[in-house]
C-alpha cells in the first residue's frame, strides 16, 4: 500500500484544502509548529499513519487518528447536552 494510499473520504482542513493520501497527512504534521507537533494527540496521528503506511492496515484508522487529533479541545457535536433536568427517584426497599 504505502504512503500513497488513499483515504476513503478525503480530509477537509480548517483552511479549506484537502488531504487525500497518507504523504499529504504526513507532510501536513511534518509541518506543523514544533508546540502543536508535539502533542500527544499528533503524535498518535502520526504513529497511526506510519503503521498503515508500513504494515498495510485499513487507511480509517490513520484518519480517525488525523480527526482525533485536528478536533482536538473542540466538543463533540453529536454529544448533546440533556435539555430536561433528571428527576430524582426514591427507593423503597
Amino acid at each position: 500500500m504505502g504512503w500513497s494510499a488513499r483515504f476513503d473520504d478525503p480530509i477537509a482542513l480548517p483552511d479549506g484544502r484537502k488531504l487525500e493520501t497518507l504523504r499529504d497527512a504526513g507532510e501536513y504534521i511534518a509541518g506543523l509548529p514544533k508546540v502543536m507537533h508535539d502533542a500527544p494527540e499528533w503524535q498518535a496521528a502520526m504513529e497511526a499513519l506510519i503503521l498503515v503506511a508500513e504494515l498495510g492496515g485499513p487507511t480509517m484508522f490513520a484518519r480517525i487518528g488525523f480527526m482525533r487529533a485536528l478536533n482536538r479541545g473542540k466538543p463533540n457535536p453529536q454529544v448533546a447536552p440533556r435539555r430536561k433536568p433528571v428527576k430524582a427517584y426514591r427507593l423503597i426497599r
